[in-house]
Parts: C-alpha cells; structure tokens; sequence
C-alpha cells in the first residue's frame, strides 16, 4: 500500500524540515545549534501537530490489511526478533523492545537519602510520574559516560529510558539513542569473556550492528537485577 492510496492531508502543516532542514537545501539558522531537525524543538512541535491530525476514511483499515499480509520475502520460520539500540560510554547495548516504555530528554535526578546502592541515582519526573532512576553504568560495571565521549563525535544527545514491566517502571540515563533494530534470531552470538563480570550476568547474546558487536540485554535478569538493587 502506498501513501498515495490514503493520503493524510497536510494542510497548514510548516515543512520546514523538506526545504530549509536536512531533508532540504540545510539553510535553516537552527541547524546550528541543533545539528539535525529531529533535535528542534519545531521540528517536535509539528510532529505533534501531524500526529493530532484525524484520520481520513479507511486509512486504519487499509493499513491493518497491510500489517496483516504475511511478508513472502521471509523465509519460512525466520524469527525476528527487535531491540532498542543505545550507548552507554563506549558500550553500545540493546534493550528488548517489549519492555522499552518511553525514551525521553534528561530531566533532573533528586537524590535519595540513605540510598544504599552506587546504582540508584534518585527520582526522577517524567510527565507526572515519579520513577526511581537507576545508573546502568554502575549497574553492569561499564565505564564512566562523560570520560568516554571523544572528540570523534561531533555532539551526542542524551536521552532517558524508561523500561519496566506494565505496572513497575523505572529509567535510565544513557549517552546516545540509535533507535528500534531489527534483526534475525540466527544472528545471536555468543557473549566474549572480555565482557564484564556484571555485564555478562545480563546480556544474554551479541549482535552485528554498523560494523559493531551490540549486546544485547536480556529482560528477565536485567529487571531482576534492577529490583535487587532498589531493594
């Protein structure tokens, strides 16, 4: 199906991204500052202003049949398989899309007192809702975020993850968001002996990712892990 079958009207919507921003002739003054539209606050405002649009007749319809249709290129009992992929100094890891709730900007972190674990930061707001925030680096032993961002990179942008069970939610700072991978479960491989002690206790596979070995976290032990460690 394609988006000319069931187009969304874009009526007053400001492309700006398409003719001044990346996608354009990049003469927007807030590249600058922002490097990249999806990094402007603009460029969020209209995303939201497209996302409220409603729906056109038979649009959720069509593309449910799409969803639906078996994809023929598989091949036959082919497991995918999708994770979140982020930095954490230089560990590039990937976080199970099912427990992936939210990722959202830095927010400011409010100790606790009497904390009794490196791995606790404190509490953190996110759109109304208290959750503990948790240091992954301390966590899984890697090593500390703001000594590893090199000068190769031009400008990284932290986010917050937040990760959790349906009702139990927690977060956590990471340096740098790829975004969802999907990948085939026959790519798995096995995790080196040059991971750490801690990290190895919850990653449960390696995956090739950009010419680099991703590993990926296993949900289970990793929210078990955080839960020992809150209590």
């Amino acid at each position: 199906m394609s988006a000319e079958t069931h187009p969304m009207a874009t009526d007053g919507i400001d492309e700006c991204w398409r003719e001044i921003g990346v996608s354009g002739d990049r003469t927007c003054p807030e590249l600058v500052e922002h490097l990249h539209c999806r990094n402007c606050p603009t460029h969020a405002q209209i995303a939201r202003k497209l996302l409220d649009r409603p729906l056109p007749p038979g649009y959720r319809d069509a593309w449910t049949q799409h969803f639906a249709k078996r994809d023929e290129k598989a091949p036959e009992g082919e497991e995918i398989d999708s994770v979140l992929i982020f930095r954490i100094g230089e560990e590039w890891l990937g976080l199970p899309a099912g427990i992936c709730r939210e990722i959202a900007e830095p927010r400011p972190v409010h100790s606790l007192p009497h904390r009794r674990s490196e791995a606790v930061r404190g509490i953190v707001n996110v759109r109304g809702e208290l959750l503990i925030c948790m240091s992954l680096s301390a966590l899984l032993g890697l090593g500390s975020a703001a000594a590893s961002r090199g000068t190769e990179r031009i400008a990284v942008f932290p986010r917050l993850v937040v990760t959790g069970e349906e009702t139990r939610h927690v977060a956590f700072e990471v340096d740098e968001v790829h975004g969802l991978h999907s990948y085939r479960t026959d790519e798995r491989g096995a995790v080196p002996a040059t991971v750490g002690r801690s990290a190895a206790s919850v990653v449960e596979a390696m995956i090739p990712w950009n010419g680099r070995a991703v590993g990926c976290l296993d949900a289970v032990r990793l929210l078990s892990l955080i839960d020992r460690s809150i209590a």
